[in-house]
């Protein structure tokens, strides 16, 4: 029979093992690119610069935000001009393009310089797993639209990643086909004729929703094509276009059911001049 002291002894071997087990579990556990991603873009609200020096390559941090210099130590002194603002960073979608070590996330900045906007972030990994690039877009966010859809709310789940790339193809095409050439009578063998949810802030819902807004489709004038990611049932457009003939750059985002779109989200940004850049990188 095993004595009262032994038992206490071996527990306390056992405890010891598993408290071991765990520290050494959250020591080297890495966190994944997305992960990386969602916490660059919280560490905005946080505060927390450790996460910079973590995740962000310390030599090459190329800058598409024309706000903002190249290098870490530009995102840094970003992070600490917000300490204090009362800045919310809520992400509602994050994919990883794995073709193109790509992850992009779609976002909402809560008193972002006493403005709420809407955001699409997208940060390239490098070899060892660190950001070296990154691009954005952003809109202030706009009020419901016809079909009481905001310009963030709507299905978030990744499915069908063996699609990613027929689901790229099929984007592609509808972006040539009716974005680009305007051809709206083709508009059915891209989007599901039963189901399209719009979340642009004054189009509706539909096939008719599209097709009535063809008046407001015509205030963009898609110039280039410059990014297609994707992860499964969701792709990520990045365009240089113009609206109302300024220069713009809209980002759209789209998901996929059975080979057709569903779903579309999009964030519009006017490009300042270049005079006011502060990168030389352009938009994309």
């Amino acid at each position: 029979m095993i004595s009262l002291q032994k038992l206490i002894f071996i527990l306390g071997l056992g405890f010891l093992f598993v408290s071991c087990s765990n520290d050494d579990h959250t020591v080297t556990q890495e966190p994944s690119r997305k992960e990386k991603a969602q916490l660059v873009l919280k560490s905005l609200e946080t505060g927390d610069v450790s996460i910079a020096n973590k995740y962000i390559n310390a030599t090459t941090y190329i800058q598409h935000n024309l706000d903002a210099a190249d290098g870490r130590d530009s995102f840094i002194a970003l992070l600490n001009s917000l300490k204090g603002s009362n800045l919310k960073v809520i992400t509602s979608r994050t994919f990883e393009d794995k073709e193109n070590n790509i992850v992009f996330l779609h976002t909402k900045y809560e008193n972002l310089f006493g403005q709420t906007f809407i955001a699409f972030d997208a940060f390239r990994f490098d070899s060892n797993n660190t950001i070296v690039e990154h691009w954005d877009n952003l809109q202030e966010e706009q009020p419901l639209n016809p079909s009481n859809h905001s310009m963030i709310d709507g299905a978030t789940q990744v499915k069908d990643l063996n699609k990613t790339e027929s689901n790229r193809a099929i984007v592609k095409g509808f972006v040539n086909d009716v974005l680009i050439g305007g051809d709206f009578s083709v508009l059915e063998n891209y989007i599901s004729s039963t189901q399209y949810i719009q979340h642009n802030p004054w189009i509706a819902d539909g096939i008719q929703g599209l097709q009535n807004g063809a008046s407001i489709l015509a205030r963009y004038d898609i110039l280039e094509v410059k990014k297609v990611w994707a992860e499964g049932n969701f792709v990520l457009v990045g365009s240089n276009i113009t609206y109302e003939n300024e220069p713009a750059v809209v980002y759209d985002l789209f998901r996929l059911e059975n080979n057709k779109i569903v779903e579309h989200w999009d964030v519009l940004e006017m490009t300042p001049p270049q005079s006011q850049w502060q990168n030389n990188n352009g938009k994309f």
